[in-house]
């Protein structure tokens, strides 16, 4: 369809350029977000003077399908002629990368890899430096698994492989409350310790008011010299060997052979089996004084937990029968 008049009009006035003396304006365009919402925002910013014409220009030039998210600067009299080249280019300042709590370092390189265009080689190289990770936290670790903050990021779109490392890195360590270290003595336990508690937690919580609970049962678990048994620590052990997590345990993987593996080993694992959120590391800083010594998951991933194994026996049963 040919535009109107008044349409072709506007245009041509869209395409024309002013001066583009000033400061750039900065617009987030959020994934997912709609043209028309795209378009609120730039008008909203000043980077384009009507919206309607806008549309119209997007829509004729066949680009209202190809914006791509993530932050733009522009230049003040910016024609939206451009405006469009920049956005269908998606020649970004800086993208958003969201880190959910629990992925381990090959799931976020493998994310990096998707969603930044990173490659995935140089996050695990960097990731896995064990000198590197030792440096920059104080004590020995192997990697730097679980020291990767869970987090949403606004990255500038060079970012690479050792970069994203440092800053996931940085901002576990600016995000680490310092009375989280006081109470460290509290507990008798280390970061690493606290850390490799939360990411078992983590693994385990679905229901997040359960997070105390099951961080309670695993330290009475520990100071009982009880082993901890805990299913995440399995997968990781699992996916350390295979390069794949294994959703669903077999009765053959609780005797696979890692020093990872709670079931064959007594105490905590050697490090963090995954990336744990701020709510995992509070729940393993301040558990639930519980007697509990059990817990079994039911279809909807809430527990029912148990002081003796009997008891714990009973839960089990209990869950079959109503399945």
């Amino acid at each position: 369809m040919r535009p109107s008049r008044v349409g072709a009009a506007a245009l041509l006035g869209l395409t024309a350029c002013s001066g583009s003396n000033g400061a750039p304006e900065r617009v987030t365009l959020p994934p997912g977000a709609s043209f028309a919402a795209v378009t609120d925002t730039l008008a909203a910013h000043g980077v384009i003077r009507s919206g309607r014409a806008f549309k119209l220009l997007a829509r004729v030039r066949g680009v209202d399908r190809a914006v791509q998210a993530g932050v733009y600067e522009f230049l003040p009299g910016t024609s939206s002629w451009k405006v469009l080249d920049v956005l269908a280019k998606g020649a970004a300042v800086s993208r958003k990368f969201t880190v959910p709590e629990g992925l381990t370092i090959p799931e976020i390189a493998a994310l990096a890899a998707e969603r930044l265009g990173v490659a995935e080689d140089t996050v695990l190289r960097a990731a896995n430096d064990a000198r590197a990770a030792t440096a920059f936290l104080g004590y020995p670790v192997k990697s730097f698994e679980g020291f990767l903050r869970p987090e949403t990021y606004m990255l500038p779109v060079e970012t690479r492989g050792p970069e994203l490392v440092r800053i996931m890195a940085e901002a576990f360590k600016a995000g680490w409350d310092p009375a989280w270290t006081r109470q460290l003595d509290s507990l008798g336990l280390t970061q690493l310790q606290v850390v490799t508690l939360a990411s078992i937690v983590e693994g385990e919580a679905r229901a997040d008011e359960e997070r105390e609970t099951i961080a309670g049962v695993y330290l009475n678990r520990l100071r009982i010299g009880m082993a901890l048994q805990a299913d995440p620590t399995v997968q990781y052990a699992l996916s350390l060997a295979t390069g794949k997590r294994k959703p669903r345990l077999y009765e053959k993987d609780y005797q696979f052979p890692s020093p990872y593996n709670t079931y064959l080993h007594p105490g905590l694992p050697p490090g963090p089996v995954n990336s744990p959120g701020r709510r995992s590391l509070e729940a393993s800083l301040h558990p639930a004084p519980v007697p509990y010594l059990y817990f079994v998951a039911g279809p909807d991933g809430r527990h029912l937990f148990a002081r003796t194994y009997a008891e714990h026996l009973r839960n089990i049963a209990k869950l079959r029968h109503g399945r």
